[in-house]
């Protein structure tokens, strides 16, 4: 057997049970491939299974507010995945007459498509002979074939889609794609991968040379940005709280958050009152404490949030505030949203 026949045969044998791998709906599928990026598939699944049951079509997901997305989304990370999903169901009911494109490259054209993504939907769908490659992939190819040409390169990027593209099996693209995927998921894993009940073994380059442990190759990491936020956590006698809107670009785009102050270093309380007393749309204070004496440090991949809530009480009425126990109907970032479960009023 070849390294696609291999594939195939461990593939119908230990392929998990998974709800989009049911269906040939692109809608369902191409769902199930955005939440799973970046995301492993015990998390992603109960969020797969709750915007399946919200928007059983890509009508009803087109067709809602954004405020609703990225309140089912919360938790997963990475938001601009959740407004490009929202972007990419108006563009296929307004440009496509609410049909996903059955094309590679029409496929590719929609917003958070990118080159897997659309394999993926093409192959699985409509059996286009189009090769996968996400990080599983990559690292059973680089090991098997023992290629040390950095993943995350564009000559990398470029060589394993030409590799993916040579030994696939396009007679049967849909469950060999879906398998080499597995395979690498399940069999040739990121640590402790299973070699001695591998049926690549005998071929696999990286287990011969033993090189398990550093296949695949990845460039050096973009430098991590340390940033240090402020919350201003305001509550009247009430319990009125202050939530504003995120605008511009950014990761937290359109989300709510608390008022932030954003310093250069972690603050004390008698350096954040000076600051506070600048912000116009802050009433006197009665009181200014510190939640939490630690900072939560939120590590994201480029950046480190060193966050501290600050806890400000004012006699004054928030007019314009909002309930605590209604707080939670918002779309806020996970760090604000477990801070919130956290604090008793």
């Amino acid at each position: 057997m070849n390294f696609a026949q291999k594939i195939l045969t461990w593939y119908r044998e230990h392929q998990r049970d998974l709800p989009w791998r049911q269906t040939r709906e692109p809608y369902k599928v191409w769902l199930s491939e955005i939440i799973l990026q970046q995301t492993r598939v015990a998390q992603g699944m109960p969020y797969y299974t709750r915007f399946v049951e919200a928007f059983p079509t890509v009508y009803d997901l087109a067709n809602s507010p954004e405020e609703e997305v990225l309140k089912l989304w919360q938790g997963l990370g990475y938001y601009s995945r959740a407004r490009n999903l929202h972007a990419t169901a108006k563009m296929v009911v307004e440009d496509f007459h609410g049909e996903f494109p059955k094309t590679y490259k029409e496929l590719k054209s929609l917003k958070g498509i990118g080159d897997y993504t659309a394999s993926a939907i093409a192959s699985f769908c409509f059996d286009v002979p189009e090769p996968v490659v996400d990080g599983n992939v990559y690292r059973v190819l680089s090991r098997y074939f023992g290629v040390d040409i950095p993943i995350n390169g564009t000559k990398g990027i470029k060589y394993f889609k030409e590799l993916a593209r040579e030994v696939m099996d396009a007679a049967n693209i849909r469950d060999y794609n879906q398998g080499i995927m597995e395979f690498g998921a399940i069999q040739c894993s990121p640590k402790k991968p299973s070699c001695l009940l591998c049926p690549l073994q005998e071929s696999c380059v990286a287990f011969k040379e033993n090189k398990t442990d550093i296949l695949p190759v990845k460039q050096n990491k973009t430098k991590v940005r340390n940033r240090y936020f402020n919350y201003l956590v305001l509550m009247d006698n009430d319990e009125n709280t202050v939530l504003e809107q995120r605008k511009g670009k950014g990761i937290w785009q359109n989300l709510y958050q608390f008022p932030l102050i954003e310093s250069e270093k972690k603050l004390q309380s008698e350096e954040l009152r000076p600051l506070v007393k600048e912000k116009e749309d802050v009433p006197e204070l009665e009181s200014l404490s510190l939640y939490n004496n630690e900072p939560i440090v939120h590590k994201l991949s480029h950046q480190h949030l060193h966050t501290q809530f600050w806890i400000l009480k004012t006699s004054h009425i928030l007019e314009e505030g909002t309930q605590w126990n209604e707080i939670g109907n918002f779309p806020v970032p996970v760090l604000i949203a477990d801070f919130i479960k956290t604090l008793k009023i």
